[in-house]
């Protein structure tokens, strides 16, 4: 879910150049397999697009290749540790902590709740795309001239 409600976020400010957004699993348990049809209802209830996918898992080759990886929840990060080793450039965050809380996102598979999941994910989600532009001078400087081409 997170990474389409990413992918809409960042196509709405105009952005979608500037970002590769991607998922992967941090467990095996689901790979090969396609979007939960819990997440696809409410993708489609919040109308974001999604593609149909084959869920791959997370490898060290993503950890060299992406600048931000991002967990659900503590589960997930003790997983990408393990997959990574060491974050020696501290990519590894967890998704609630750009709102500045501790909490996790509460994992649908379990609670069946995709509503909240929504809401935190779409919270979290905000807060990285802000985080990332101000501290990117370029996707920065991107909305700064897009806000002016507005007025």
């Amino acid at each position: 879910m997170a990474e389409f409600v990413m992918k809409k976020l960042v196509y709405d400010a105009g952005l979608e150049n500037c970002f590769q957004i991607a998922s992967a699993a941090t467990s095996r348990e689901a790979l090969g397999g396609d979007i939960h049809p819990g997440t696809k209802a409410k993708l489609e209830e919040e109308k974001i697009p999604y593609t149909h996918r084959h869920a791959v898992q997370f490898t060290c080759d993503d950890y060299k290749k992406y600048d931000y990886i991002i967990g659900m929840d503590k589960e997930n990060i003790y997983r990408l540790r393990q997959i990574i080793g060491v974050d020696t450039e501290e990519k590894v965050h967890l998704l609630l902590s750009f709102t500045g809380s501790s909490n996790e996102v509460a994992d649908p598979w379990y609670t069946g709740n995709f509503t909240q999941a929504y809401e935190d994910i779409t919270r979290g989600c905000k807060a990285l795309l802000c985080f990332i532009a101000e501290n990117n001078k370029t996707i920065n400087n991107i909305i700064m001239n897009k806000k002016e081409s507005r007025k």
